[in-house]
């Protein structure tokens, strides 16, 4: 009998399973995510579900961790402080695909360099203004190189490396490792990701496996890419980027495990983000144009997935324009003020209750900060820092912590880069004042909601006449804000082409009056013509809803709120290597390779030596991530042109996929 336990560290929640030979859950759990040190709830979880299942450690195969921290980090724009070495390129290319907004004000060097399509050198590498470069910027987590066609020739991305590890000791992150693509800009920021996440998501796997040796579970422990693979935890220190997706991926694999769907939309709703996926011919569809998360389009071969910041504890927004008001939700994730007053009760409740006192509506009102420990803070600002130390190693009300505006931007860098956490009304507090939820303070969330409602809208009436009514109008929101999701998705994938952008479709009238029914003159119907899989801890309480309004069959299979886990344990141990083929010239083929271009006078020769080289170091890599049973297939993507009525060799880029089941660890 072979026992894999999954483990999936959520925004709010770490689940963790027990699944038996592949076929049956015999255990679950949940433990609290504890952000300070995510391996505390890591480790609660695996010794709940062991406990649940009466099962020794040594019991357990096999290990495999499934996160949407990098999804959340860049979702919530946070992350360490990394700087960008750019070679070959001009300034005027850090505006290109969104690199600028990456980078989020961080330092970049453009520097000389670079190579041509070809793979020869376009100019030398400027090792002296890289030197000047370091030694004026210091307190760098994690920094990127990206060179002009670093997939024809690396030489330049990978000297830099070397030089920068040499004198800083810090992770560097070179744009050629994360993809074969040609597009220089957009490759740079898939680096940029990569080192911003280093330092994140190895801390996590890091003290991961600590949790597991102290729990006496000796067995491999592996990481859910993007794509629902899986790969070692080593590999994922290295490459974190392809993490991003982690966790919606490994939902996709639970959901179509947990359902056997062969065709549906899966859309899974955590304390973060909604994700919602399809699941097409039984398999998850994959992002040919690479991975979007946060806004970023990156070069990492992921699960078609469209991310957006709408959870259980995503932050509420009073909207107080116009006569009727309302609330929005997101993107922001904040912590629950139901959950923060369970874990500082005194504090949370005595300023609640003076607020509640107070004859006007105070602006930081329900709003608690409090800093998040084992954080590195450097490069940190004065104002910065002055908060910090006032806040402590308190919960502090926001309207202490801030003495003047300008501290305001302040909070929100430390927001930012996961130093602060704050504290608003969310969806759970919502769902606490409606009897949903039981979990923690539902007295404090009704103050919350109290405070809330208090606001006025334009009529200058309250927002809300009770914090019930305010608690149903969250919850309505957050229905219509996951429908609009949904049919963005599936606008998106829709064959035909129905002339307007998927979210202008999902918010147009006759979308709206066909949801509605809408009968008059014309008779309007519209419902999504496919089924929901609804998954996470709260999709019982929230997306019946969903399912009604979208005339749509709602499936919430048993363990919904565990599919992250369960996706985490049935996958495959996959990797992919890529590698081109180009002709400089009649009758010269050119193969790119990572310590140089090749030439050879026959096509059929470079191609083999190429699939051959891929072959080796897919296999390799896979078989040293701990697959068996390893199984190859290569893809070979050959460009010809027609001249002269005859077929001309241009380029060619083979794909070598290597894959096997993990091995599972005995006696």
């Amino acid at each position: 009998m072979a026992l894999a336990l999954g483990v999936d560290t959520g925004g709010t929640y770490t689940d963790a399973v027990l699944i038996r030979d592949e076929r049956e859950v015999i255990a679950s759990a949940k433990s609290l995510t504890t952000r300070s040190d995510l391996a505390i709830g890591v480790g609660k979880a695996i010794q709940a579900v062991l406990d649940a299942a009466q099962v020794a450690p040594e019991q357990i195969s096999m290990a495999s961790l499934s996160t949407t921290l990098a999804t959340n980090a860049l979702v919530e724009g946070q992350g360490g402080r990394v700087a960008l070495i750019y070679i070959g390129f001009k300034e005027d290319d850090l505006g290109k695909h969104g690199l600028r907004d990456a980078l989020k004000g961080d330092p970049a060097l453009v520097l000389s360099g670079g190579h041509t399509h070809a793979g020869g050198q376009a100019a030398p590498l400027d090792i002296a203004a890289l030197e000047s470069f370091l030694a004026s910027h210091k307190g760098i987590s994690g920094f990127a190189v990206a060179a002009q066609f670093a997939t024809r020739n690396p030489a330049h991305e990978l000297e830099a490396a070397r030089f920068i590890a040499d004198r800083t000791g810090a992770p560097v992150t070179c744009s050629h490792h994360l993809s074969a693509k040609l597009n220089g800009p957009k490759r740079a920021v898939t680096a940029v990701l990569n080192a911003r996440l280093i330092g994140m998501i190895d801390r996590l796997i890091g003290r991961a496996q600590d949790q597991l040796l102290e729990l006496g579970i000796t067995a491999p422990m592996m990481v859910v890419r993007g794509d629902g693979a899986l790969m070692s935890a080593e590999q994922a220190r290295e490459r974190p980027i392809e993490t991003i997706l982690s966790g919606p991926a490994a939902s996709i694999v639970g959901a179509s495990w947990l359902t056997g769907a062969d065709n549906a939309l899966v859309s899974d709703i955590g304390g973060t983000t909604t994700d919602v996926a399809l699941i097409r011919d039984g398999k998850p569809a994959i992002d040919p144009a690479g991975a979007q998360v946060g806004g970023f389009r990156t070069m990492v071969e992921a699960v078609a997935m469209r991310t957006h910041g709408l959870g259980g504890d995503s932050q509420v927004h009073a909207v107080t324009e116009g006569l009727g008001g309302g609330v929005f939700l997101g993107p922001r994730r904040v912590v629950p003020v139901s959950l923060i007053a369970s874990e500082a009760p005194e504090i949370v409740h005595a300023v609640l209750d003076a607020q509640l006192r107070s004859t006007t509506v105070g602006e930081h009102d329900t709003r608690f900060a409090r800093l998040v420990p084992g954080i590195h803070a450097g490069g940190l600002g004065g104002r910065e820092e002055a908060l910090i130390e006032r806040l402590g190693d308190r919960v502090m009300p926001l309207s202490d912590l801030l003495r003047t505006r300008m501290e305001n931007g302040a909070l929100t860098r430390l927001v930012d880069r996961g130093i602060v956490q704050v504290s608003g009304v969310t969806p759970s507090d919502a769902s606490h004042v409606l009897g949903r939820l039981d979990s923690w303070d539902a007295e404090a969330a009704e103050k919350a909601l109290e405070l809330m409602a208090r606001k006025r809208v334009g009529t200058g009436d309250r927002l809300a006449a009770a914090p019930r009514n305010l608690a149903e109008m969250i919850v309505h929101q957050l229905t219509e804000q996951t429908v609009l999701t949904l049919l963005e998705t599936a606008f998106a994938e829709e064959a035909d082409n129905f002339g307007l952008p998927p979210a202008d479709l999902a918010r147009h009238v006759l979308t709206r009056k066909g949801l509605s029914k809408h009968r008059g003159l014309l008779a309007l119907d519209a419902a999504l013509n496919v089924d929901v899989v609804g998954l996470g801890a709260s999709a019982p309480s929230y997306y019946p809803a969903v399912g009604e309004r979208l005339h749509a069959r709602m499936i919430l299979p048993e363990h919904a709120g565990v599919a992250n886990a369960i996706g985490a344990v049935v996958g495959r141990l996959t990797l992919r290597r890529s590698g081109t083929v180009t002709s400089p010239s009649e009758g010269r083929y050119r193969v790119h390779l990572e310590d140089g271009p090749q030439d050879f006078t026959e096509s059929d020769t470079a191609l083999d030596m190429l699939e051959s080289v891929l072959r080796d170091q897919a296999e390799g890599a896979v078989r040293e991530a701990g697959a068996a049973d390893i199984r190859v297939v290569v893809d070979r993507d050959i460009r010809t042109a027609r001249i002269e009525a005859q077929d001309v060799f241009v380029e060619a880029m083979i794909t070598v996929e290597a894959s096997g089941r993990p091995r599972v660890a005995s006696g």
